[in-house]
């Protein structure tokens, strides 16, 4: 992901926060893939602090466990990578949060890593919000910054999508 942000992205966080800020509600990140890139989009809007309540790096599946209280033998389970994994990973970030609503992360953004099962490019997304949980499975093409910031645009326009659906 660039340094500046695209013209979409900033769109895209001027109407979470203007969602955010009309529901009265604050969001956290879970983040694995990204690496903060969610929350960095999201702290790069003036005024985030109204509506962003905080976000969590969690690259190591021991992070993943210590700081969002996901469940050690769920990720042996079911892979870092998984629905299982994410589903937790956002509902911790609820947990150990003040925040209302969450998005998670986690994906092999490459160019190694990937398996047959789950290949370079794909990521789990979930987001919780007070009516409940949602994940999802996608699949992206091109290089390392190419699916991270590609995850970080879909993990923002879904949100949107869902707090504009669910109020």
């Amino acid at each position: 992901m660039s340094a500046t942000p695209t013209p979409g992205l900033v769109a895209c966080c001027a109407q979470l926060a203007a969602l955010l800020r009309a529901q009265n509600r604050k969001l956290a990140t879970a983040e694995s893939c990204t690496g903060g890139l969610i929350a960095a989009a999201c702290t790069d809007l003036a005024g985030s602090s109204d509506w962003f309540e905080r976000g969590f790096v969690t690259y190591s599946n021991a992070a993943k466990t210590a700081m969002l209280g996901v469940d050690a033998q769920r990720i042996a389970d079911h892979g870092a990578v998984s629905e299982a994994v994410v589903r937790a990973m956002a509902q911790g970030a609820l947990q150990q949060s003040l925040a209302q609503v969450s998005v998670a992360v986690t994906g092999v953004a490459g160019p190694a890593g990937g398996s047959p099962d789950k290949p370079v490019g794909t990521v789990w997304f979930a987001w919780s919000l007070p009516s409940g949980t949602t994940c999802e499975v996608q699949h992206f093409g091109g290089d390392r910054a190419t699916v991270r910031a590609t995850t970080v645009l879909h993990a923002l326009q879904r949100l949107n999508t869902l707090l504009e659906a669910k109020p």
